[in-house]
């Protein structure tokens, strides 16, 4: 089971810890997969010379970056905004724990990727993309003064009211909690990727299949030659990665999400995920300013297009109101208003792979609210496994796109 932020809150609030550790390890026991170094197969090709990546989100720039970085591989990103994280990469909080996934199919790759992060900040700088180690609360709250709590609860919060808490729990320190700015991480990683790989380019264009050879050279398999863009155009590539967020398959949905940043008084150290006053989660940054989000819809296909997410002035509202009644920061005038989707699948786990049937073709979507979180580690595995056709750090078995039949590959706007 893969906990969404709101549920893994609701679970540390009201059960105590080592009950809650004790259910969710023997629950999800089954499901562990080893940290040890494994590999994917893939079909049998040499590496390629220049890949395709359809996206330019936290998966197309991670995915490009260690093509261009462990393989020296060129590569050019193909989005319909002509932009780089036009659409959730961009507008998402950055939140990123490294151990709250721990014993489901994902812990593997949370926990190599929240390294990842670091070894990330080290190289493209944290300053340049807001990266930093912090701390998170749980903090059940109400509007209701009688339920204040001693003032022994209160240490160690930096902001809420303390006339609305009526409990805390520790969701982690600075050893396991850590926040990055998606958008900023996103350019620097591309703009990194052509210094290492200079022919790696942005292009706008959508992507709406795969091309192959007409086989008439004799060869035993088909072989990839390039992507066929919506205009009937072709783009030439040795290999093919979709990474299109909830517009990349015909399995996919998009959970849309609506977020506020506003200003705080002084820089702050310390998310806070609440649990009433409409269960905000609130994630504060080195900028002086709370990314503010909640109030999820339903699951839906996405008919949208990247980067042009209607912003709804009511689910506006709602979160500014709840964050006013919860904490010191809701007053102030919103620097920030916009959607996005967060991509899910039928299982909830990702798709990562080669398509079955499809050689040089890859997917890797459907992270859901651990996106920017698991993007350094699988776009390290996705590259690795277009160029070597191996995933040497984790077991990609889970992720394979072959168990969904029927899999179409077409992102769903035109």
């Amino acid at each position: 089971m893969v906990f969404p932020h709101f549920l893994f809150l609701s679970y540390l609030l009201f059960v105590p810890a080592t009950i809650a550790f004790s259910a969710v390890q023997k629950e999800n026991a089954f499901f562990r997969i080893g940290v040890a170094a494994m590999t994917s197969s893939v079909s049998e090709s040499s590496a390629s010379l220049h890949v395709l990546i359809a996206g330019s989100g936290v998966m197309a720039t991670t995915t490009a970056y260690y093509l261009a970085k462990e393989h020296g591989i060129s590569s050019t990103l193909i989005d319909p905004s002509g932009e780089i994280a036009p659409a959730a990469s961009g507008k998402a909080g950055g939140f990123l724990a490294r151990d709250w996934n721990d014993y489901s199919p994902i812990g593997p790759l949370a926990t190599r990727s929240f390294d990842l992060h670091q070894t990330l900040a080290d190289t493209l700088g944290a300053e340049s993309i807001q990266y930093r180690r912090l701390t998170c609360a749980a903090i059940s709250a109400t509007a209701q003064d009688s339920k204040k709590p001693a003032g022994k609860k209160l240490e160690g919060i930096e902001w809420a009211q303390a006339s609305s808490i009526v409990g805390v729990r520790s969701l982690g320190g600075e050893d396991t909690i850590a926040q990055v700015h998606p958008k900023k991480l996103c350019r620097a990683l591309f703009e990194e990727t052509r210094k290492l790989a200079p022919k790696s380019k942005l292009i706008k264009g959508t992507v709406i299949s795969s091309v192959y050879n007409d086989n008439s050279t004799g060869k035993k398999q088909k072989e990839l030659i390039g992507a066929r863009l919506g205009d009937d155009s072709m783009v030439k590539g040795d290999a093919l990665v979709f990474a299109c967020g909830p517009w990349t398959a015909n399995i996919m949905s998009g959970v849309k999400y609506h977020s506020v940043v506003v200003p705080t008084s002084t820089v702050l150290s310390q998310c806070v995920f609440f649990s009433g006053c409409g269960d905000p989660e609130v994630y504060v940054r080195p900028d002086s300013t709370a990314y503010c989000t909640g109030f999820p819809d339903d699951p839906v296909r996405v008919t949208e297009e990247p980067g042009k997410e209607q912003v709804r002035s009511e689910s506006v509202r709602r979160i500014k109101a709840a964050v006013k009644e919860a904490s010191n920061f809701g007053d102030q005038e919103s620097l920030l208003e916009q959607a996005c989707y967060l991509p899910s699948t039928p299982d909830g786990l990702p798709i990562m792979g080669e398509v079955e049937g499809s050689p040089k073709c890859f997917v890797v979507a459907g992270h859901s609210c651990w996106g920017i979180l698991m993007g350094p580690a699988s776009g390290e595995s996705m590259a690795h496994l277009v160029a070597t056709g191996e995933s040497p750090h984790l077991n990609l078995d889970a992720f394979s796109p072959s168990r969904f039949k029927n899999i179409n590959l077409v992102p769903n706007f035109r």
